[in-house]
Parts: C-alpha cells; sequence; structure tokens
C-alpha cells in the first residue's frame, strides 16, 4: 500500500466527550463542535460515535457543514450553526432544520423576515472581536429579541487556554452583564472554558479539541495515529545530501528510507529538519525537507530498515508535532489531506 493510514479511534473520542461531560454539572448540557469535517477527522462517523454517546446539540461554522451533520444524525439532534444566518442560506436552514447563531442586527432582520417562527440563537461579542452583537446593538434589540424565544445566548472566550489571562475574568463579567436576567439558556465555554471551573459553564458547554485528542484537555486520550510507508530504502555515503536543496548533508554513512506522505497531505513544509518519526519506540529524524508527497528520514540507527514510520503515535501526539511545527494541534488535525486511507476503530464503528 502506497498511501499513508490515518486510524482513528472513535472510542476515544466518545470517552473524551463523556470525561468533559462529567467536569460539569449534571444540569449543564454538553455538546459536540464538529466544524471542519470534525476537525479533520470525517464528521459522519465522528457526529454517529457522539450521539451514541450522548451528545445531542452539534455546533458547525457554516450552514453547508450542518447539511453533512444533518445526514449522518437523521432529524432530532439540534445543529447550531456558529456563522448565523447568511443571505442565501435560508432554504438550507429550513430544510435542514438547522439553528444559526445569530451575529449581527443584519443576520436577526434577515432570519426574522425570512423564517419566522424557526428555532435560533444570539451570539454576542464579550471582548474577542471576531463574531457577535456587540453590546450597543444587543441592548438596542434584547427586547425585541428576548420575546421571541431565542434557544441560546452564547459568547466565546479569546483566552481560554491560558488560566491565568486576565481577558477570561473580564470576558465572564461582560458575559454576565449582557446576559444575566434573559432566562435564556446560555453558553460561553469550549473545551479551554470547561477546565476554568463552574463558574464559566452556565447551561451548555461546547468542547472541540478536546475530543480529539489535544490541549489544554491534558487528560485527553489520544485519538489519532498516522503511519507512513516506506517506498524506499538507500545507503549514504559520507558527504551526500538529501533533497531539495542539498539541505541534509550525511556526516557519516547513512541509511535514508523515503516514506510516502508531504505537505499535500498536510505534513506541514515547516517540520522540515524538526521533526521526528517513530519506529516503534525509536525516534528518526526528518532528514531534509518535507516536500509534496515525500518525507526522507535518517533510519541510519534501526536495527534493521522499516516498513512503515509513525508521525503521531503513543509517543508524539498532536500537540508535540505541532510545537515542532510551529503551530498548534488544530491545524494539524484539520490539515490531514485526502489520500489518508482513513481506518476508524473501536466499538462506535
Amino acid at each position: 500500500m502506497s498511501t499513508a493510514t490515518l486510524s482513528i479511534d472513535l472510542d476515544a473520542i466518545a470517552e473524551n466527550w463523556r470525561a468533559l461531560d462529567r467536569l460539569t454539572d449534571a444540569a449543564c448540557q454538553t455538546a459536540a463542535v464538529v466544524k471542519a469535517d470534525a476537525y479533520g477527522l470525517g464528521v459522519g462517523r465522528v457526529a454517529r460515535a457522539l450521539a451514541r454517546a450522548g451528545a445531542r446539540r452539534f455546533f458547525v461554522a457554516v450552514a453547508e457543514e450542518g447539511a453533512a451533520v444533518r445526514e449522518a444524525l437523521g432529524p432530532g439532534p439540534q445543529i447550531c450553526v456558529f456563522s448565523g444566518h447568511m443571505a442565501g442560506d435560508t432554504e438550507m436552514i429550513a430544510d435542514l432544520d438547522l439553528t444559526p447563531m445569530l451575529n449581527s442586527l443584519d443576520q436577526l432582520t434577515r432570519h426574522l423576515e425570512a423564517l419566522p417562527g424557526h428555532a435560533f440563537g444570539i451570539q454576542l461579542d464579550t471582548g474577542m472581536n471576531r463574531l457577535g452583537m456587540e453590546a450597543e446593538e444587543w441592548s438596542a434589540v434584547a427586547e425585541i429579541v428576548l420575546p421571541l424565544n431565542p434557544v441560546l445566548l452564547m459568547s466565546h472566550l479569546a483566552c481560554a487556554d491560558e488560566p491565568g489571562h486576565p481577558m477570561n475574568a473580564r470576558q465572564l463579567a461582560n458575559f454576565h452583564a449582557l446576559t444575566d436576567g434573559t432566562g435564556v439558556p446560555r453558553s460561553l465555554s469550549a473545551t479551554g472554558g470547561i477546565l476554568l471551573g463552574p463558574q464559566y459553564h452556565f447551561d451548555l458547554t461546547r468542547p472541540g479539541i478536546g475530543l480529539y485528542g489535544g490541549l489544554p484537555f491534558a487528560a485527553a486520550q489520544p485519538v489519532v495515529r498516522l503511519t507512513l510507508p516506506v517506498v524506499q530504502i538507500r545507503t549514504l555515503e559520507p558527504g551526500e545530501t538529501v533533497g531539495y536543496g542539498c539541505s541534509w548533508t550525511a556526516e557519516h554513512p547513512a541509511t535514508i528510507a523515503t516514506v510516502s506522505g508531504g505537505y499535500a497531505d498536510g505534513i506541514l513544509r515547516a517540520l522540515s529538519g524538526r521533526a521526528t518519526l517513530w519506529a516503534e519506540d525509536i525516534a528518526c529524524p526528518i532528514a531534509g525537507r518535507v516536500s509534496m508527497d515525500l518525507i526522507t528520514v535518517d533510519v541510519t540507527h534501526l536495527p534493521e530498515p522499516p516498513r512503515e514510520l509513525d508521525l503521531i503515535c503513543a509517543d508524539q501526539g498532536i500537540d508535540a508535532l505541532a510545537e515542532q511545527a510551529g503551530t498548534i494541534a488544530y491545524e494539524i488535525l484539520t490539515s490531514l489531506g485526502p489520500r489518508y486511507a482513513r481506518r476508524y476503530g473501536g466499538a462506535s464503528v
């Protein structure tokens, strides 16, 4: 087999959801964020595994993603759209029973005129300055909106992965000021906010990266393994170079394994000369540059030439790999390309 294999443990995703759910009060609902094709892992299978675990509300970025979740789950579970009610989305929102989180006065007007009586939520800006109505906008329309029974008032924390950051307390206070006394269910926290403690939980939490094995949920079970097959083995004499730009030079007799995978598969070029692959528990450094389809790896120290090497595994999780690339686990996961043979494991398959 010449393509790399991405193994996805659906039971681990389900258990991560249950673990995050246990961190909140029984009266607080735990939703699941499955945007970006469930962070690159396949939204159909992931959403079904989460639904079997107990998730009843799902969040996506755009309405088109909501269509894929509805196809996977059928009628019943609520699918909320972070980007709200965009122009051209009305038919999809109505036909698929999606719930837009309205972000502006324009979206509010569009929704109430096009789909009166259809469920909606309101997203409020508490300081991130990305999505949501600002305090002045909300103040101007709250008396009109609240009698229409929005299903949720929500906001999003900018620095929840830094527990001591003063922005967390500032946004919490702003959220209270905007929502106290409304009688509407409220949501402020994704994974990081859950870990900040009960005062950030309100009525609903929305874990995302923690479901997929990433920080800041350090107790998460690992979810993915990425195994790259070896295409060719060659021996080098001292002074010979490897790959584009001749950026790696053999200082001693060396054995180089060329593996199938590259930046076309989401293995970031920034990993060139920095990352390691693994032969079971033995680290093997990348030799030279990550190219579009191939990576060269120094396996001189292995007792025998390998048939495959792991890039994501028990010895090197998504956050460790992200650190080597100078990025975050979110980008590692969502960059994973379509050429991988995806293999799903666990009782949830």
